[in-house]
């Protein structure tokens, strides 16, 4: 009994040893050989495994940067143009500044635009509550409000306003990773230049219907009317699907959209208020300003007048007789 044990222990231990042997030989005969400096760009990345660069985690965006013959293709979102230069100096290329970008809710139907016409009562999911049927309010296009969004941001940027329920991003911890669009079944998320200091123009409408639909279904609705394209000077807006889409490419921020649209379904962001300007005063009338002059004087009491010294009058000359009169008359020189 005790060598049938011994024995079986040393014939499993010859056996792993055999094994261990053979699996070393085959990882020495098919090693795959790797660039050492995908460990090097892979330790100056942010360590998200976000995938808003398009792909699966940092080592992967790392490998494809090391093959790629230039980095105008790849991009890290989370790390910004900082960590692309890193990048850059590891591998020995040049790397393109590309301007920082936002998420941007494209819906304006709040519960005072949009109201309810049924209540949902299922699992809180916008997917399942898309597959499910079009939505709780009149207009199909916009948000469905149970929060896919929060829950795919992994930097805590979104958060759903109770008020209006829509969502709401903080620019702030904001890394344009993508989730948020990827998890809105309704599209209505997208990523857009963060513009100069934070200062941007779009359409917070995604809806295609006709301009009466839409606007039944949401006050503040994009009824695809044109007036914002006919004003842009850069033309910057085009109208497709009865919904206007701003290129933010070539928006310059003039705002002449924003004052133009009927519906208010454009939207400005961080620009300072005007200050209240004050109301101009009305200007009186000829007449009135005439009456008024003529009645100051008459109201005027007689103590406000000036003194007027009175002058003696002077005694009238008596008008002389017919004789006398006739004495100052000279003669007529006569020729003697």
């Amino acid at each position: 009994m005790t060598s049938t044990i011994i024995w079986t222990i040393v014939a499993v231990t010859l056996l792993g040893l055999l094994l261990a042997v053979v699996l070393y030989l085959v990882a020495k005969k098919f090693k795959v050989e790797e660039d050492p400096r995908i460990d090097e760009v892979e330790k100056v990345m942010p360590g998200a495994n976000c995938g808003g660069c398009g792909f699966a985690g940092c080592r992967a965006f790392a490998q494809a940067c090391v093959e790629a013959p230039n980095l105008d293709n790849n991009f890290c979102p989370v790390g910004g143009n900082e960590v692309m230069k890193k990048v850059a100096a590891v591998l020995g290329m040049e790397v393109k500044e590309k301007a920082p970008m936002v998420a941007v809710v494209r819906c304006n139907g709040t519960c005072e635009n949009r109201p309810k016409t049924n209540d949902y009562d299922g699992y809180k999911s916008c997917k399942v509550k898309a597959a499910l049927y079009s939505g709780d309010t009149g207009c199909f296009y916009g948000c469905l409000g149970c929060g896919d969004c929060v829950a795919a941001c992994q930097f805590g940027a979104i958060s759903m306003d109770p008020v209006t329920g829509l969502p709401v991003v903080d620019e702030e911890k904001c890394t344009a990773c993508g989730a948020c669009v990827k998890a809105c079944p309704k599209k209505i998320i997208e990523l857009r230049n963060k513009g100069p200091k934070g200062r941007r123009v779009f359409v917070s409408c995604v809806n295609m219907e006709k301009g009466a639909v839409a606007r039944k279904s949401c006050k503040a609705a994009c009824i695809g009317c044109g007036k914002c394209e006919k004003e842009c000077p850069f033309g910057a807006i085009t109208v497709e699907h009865n919904v206007a889409y701003i290129d933010f490419n070539k928006c310059r921020l003039c705002r002449k959209c924003v004052v133009v649209c009927p519906t208010g379904a454009i939207h400005d962001v961080n620009f300072p208020t005007p200050p209240p300007q004050p109301a101009p005063k009305p200007a009186a009338k000829p007449a009135a300003a005439a009456s008024a002059a003529a009645e100051k004087p008459a109201a005027t009491s007689a103590a406000e007048k000036p003194a007027v010294q009175e002058k003696p009058v002077e005694a009238a000359p008596q008008a002389k007789s017919a004789p006398e009169v006739a004495k100052t008359v000279k003669p007529d020189n006569k020729e003697e």
